[in-house]
């Protein structure tokens, strides 16, 4: 199976869907969507995600399947749950610079309102 990147392989930014097809009867939606949470994440990790999910959340069931001991697979899942809070924290951080533009009069508080609504739909 391909992996999916959610990183752009020219200059390392995040990918967005701009167009999804209907195979049946060929209608084409097209926008900028931000990618799902999980699908952001690496394939490694998503490979991670989908093996706990299937093994129902045991951990010691994910270990006998990757031949590792617990600790390891907690450890796993941690750095799992560091990336998808990090995810948050950029967010914020997008945030963060809006706010210091507008604060600074680099941008009027329609333009700030503008790109903060923008940031939660993106998030949806």
């Amino acid at each position: 199976m391909a992996s999916f990147s959610a990183k752009c392989n020219n200059c390392d930014g995040p990918l967005k869907i701009s167009e999804l097809t209907c195979p049946e009867c060929d209608l084409t939606i097209r926008a900028s969507v931000e990618l799902p949470r999980l699908a952001r994440l690496s394939s490694e990790d998503c490979q991670f995600i989908e093996l706990f999910v299937l093994s129902g959340g045991s951990l010691k069931q994910v270990g006998k399947h990757m031949n590792l001991s617990y600790p390891t697979v907690r450890n796993r899942l941690d750095r799992v749950i560091t990336n998808l809070q990090k995810l948050d924290e950029n967010k914020r951080a997008a945030r963060a610079k809006i706010i210091d533009l507008l604060e600074h009069g680099k941008i009027s508080a329609d333009a700030a309102l503008e790109q903060l609504n923008k940031l939660e739909r993106e998030g949806e």
